[in-house]
């Protein structure tokens, strides 16, 4: 449990005080004018005792001002745990998750920060409301923590000018756009922006300084590992990478592709083998065979049937297929029915229909009872996204406003869906040119700096973004022997999120622990 010195639990709402805007540094003009008032942001004091010994500390909760031709354009709010003993050496961590459309909540309060939400042992859902407790694999034992909130997530926003009207309809070119972030590069700019801003006004340019990030988070940790160094002037000594989606092209594979349905095979496999469902792996095989053999056949056998398509002779292609069949356990009919190439959907409702479950795609040993057995396509909820929501959004809510005191009618947007389909490529590209990916920048970026270590990170259960995606891309990635030290690939039990299982938890930030020292020292 977190504490100050003379409380029992957590601190009260009276501990906390208002951070006034001259502290913001975030409000004003280059000439010290106010032009823009953001709400007012709030501190707290604490202690984690989680580790080997106590640390104090201070929470701080505010927005800054992001500036578009000197003028003020959008709120970034970020929450930061700061050592009250930290000097220049402490390493900081810039801290996001992806979506896009998603705050850092679901990191903040999974897996990184002081209190998490208290999950059952094997990340299934909590009661509610979800119990705050002390968390003893907060990365604040080595580590201050920024967690940021891009704009159109959490409390950030774009801000409307007042004579907005009039300049629409005047047709002015500084009129804001309120969808002006919601795309790559204007995303990667903003956050940019942010972490130079931070280390500026906390004087922090002397420490090492990491990035992590989850899912999209981590598309954009791989190319802020460029960005960053390149165009802002900020040295990173680390970059971590956490369920990321490098390549975006794979995330929905059509039936002219290949490498997305090659990804999601294994994690198909280890989800079969799970429910107890598989025909090729009998109960006590080794997880690990199970895995290594799905991999095979999937850049194997299964690569030249989705390559040769109807070249491919039919007593090939049902030995491929009933194969396919016994590693992923569904029916063969259903298999054959999609072509061999089948889709998330299908396989979540599909494997367990007998019992009337549906799995969670972001992680595959969480089921729920399908809501609509009767209906096509399914129409439920995934438990592991759609459940989880509601024990996140309490937690922040509890945290920012009653442990730390924010005050604001606005609403914590944990996860945006106008954000997400309004997400775009802003570059500029060609038409013809592929959508821009994360691998190259993130080469780039090792490249640049010859320190910079990465952590690439996957949970074995998550089909959203399938651990063997990041595990292809790695050995295309032709790093030579100094730059493929630099790169840890480790993965966990678990999803998505697969720091909900206790024991993935602990052994991530065991593992996080030793990434960041031997960065920092490096």
């Amino acid at each position: 449990m977190r504490t100050r010195a003379t409380s029992q639990r957590f601190p009260q709402p009276v501990a906390s005080r208002v951070v006034s805007p001259d502290e913001k540094q975030a409000d004003t003009t280059p000439e010290g004018k106010p032009d823009h008032q953001p709400p007012a942001g709030a501190e707290s004091k604490a202690t984690w005792s989680g580790g080997a010994a106590p640390i104090e500390y201070t929470a701080t909760a505010n927005w800054i001002v992001l500036r578009k031709r000197e003028k003020p354009a959008a709120e970034i709010f970020s929450v930061s745990y700061v050592a009250d003993a930290a000097g220049q050496d402490r390493p900081v961590t810039f801290v996001f998750n992806g979506g896009p459309g998603a705050s850092s909540a679901y990191l903040h309060m999974g897996a990184v920060g002081p209190q998490r939400v208290d999950f059952p042992p094997d990340g299934s859902l909590p009661e509610m409301p979800p119990r705050l407790v002390q968390n003893e694999s907060s990365w604040l034992a080595f580590s201050d923590l920024v967690f940021v909130d891009p704009v159109g997530t959490g409390f950030s926003r774009v801000i409307e000018s007042e004579e907005k009207g009039d300049e629409a309809k005047n047709g002015k070119k500084d009129a804001p756009d309120p969808k002006e972030y919601f795309g790559q590069k204007r995303d990667l700019e903003s956050l940019c922006e942010f972490m130079g801003r931070w280390l500026s006004g906390r004087g922090r340019w002397g420490s090492p300084v990491f990035i992590a990030g989850e899912s999209y988070g981590g598309y954009r940790v791989g190319r802020l590992a460029r960005v960053l160094q390149e165009s802002a002037g900020i040295g990173l000594n680390g970059a971590i990478l956490i369920s990321p989606a490098l390549e975006i092209n794979g995330l929905v594979p059509t039936d002219y592709d290949v490498v997305g349905w090659i990804d999601r095979v294994p994690t198909m496999a280890a989800a079969a083998f799970h429910h107890g469902r598989s025909r090729a792996f009998p109960v006590g095989t080794p997880f690990e065979q199970v895995l290594s053999e799905a991999e095979a056949f999937a850049t194997g056998d299964y690569v030249t049937f989705l390559s040769q398509g109807a070249a491919m002779t039919t007593g090939e292609r049902d030995r491929v297929l009933a194969r396919l069949a016994d590693i992923i356990g569904l029916p063969l009919e259903t298999v054959t029915r999609a072509e061999g190439r089948v889709s998330l959907v299908t396989f979540g409702r599909e494997l367990l229909r007998d019992q009337r479950k549906v799995l969670g795609l972001y992680d595959t040993t969480i089921t729920a009872t399908d809501p609509f057995p009767d209906r096509d396509p399914y129409s439920g909820p995934d438990p592991t996204l759609s459940g989880l929501s509601p024990a996140y959004t309490m937690a922040v809510n509890r945290m920012l406003r009653s442990e730390i005191g924010v005050e604001t009618d606005r609403e914590y947007t944990l996860l945006s869906y106008e954000v997400n389909n309004a997400w775009r490529d802003d570059s500029e590209s060609h038409a013809f040119m592929p959508h821009p990916g994360a691998t190259d920048d993130f080469r780039y970026g090792m490249s640049l700096n010859p320190h910079m270590k990465a952590f690439i990170t996957h949970g074995r259960y998550d089909l959203v973004t399938p651990y063997y995606a990041s595990d292809r891309l790695r050995n295309l990635m032709r790093l030579d022997p100094a730059m493929s030290d630099r790169v840890t690939v480790r993965h966990f039990g678990g999803g998505h999120m697969f720091y909900c299982w206790q024991t993935s938890r602990h052994e991530f930030t065991e593992a996080i622990a030793a990434f960041v020292g031997d960065a920092s020292r490096s």
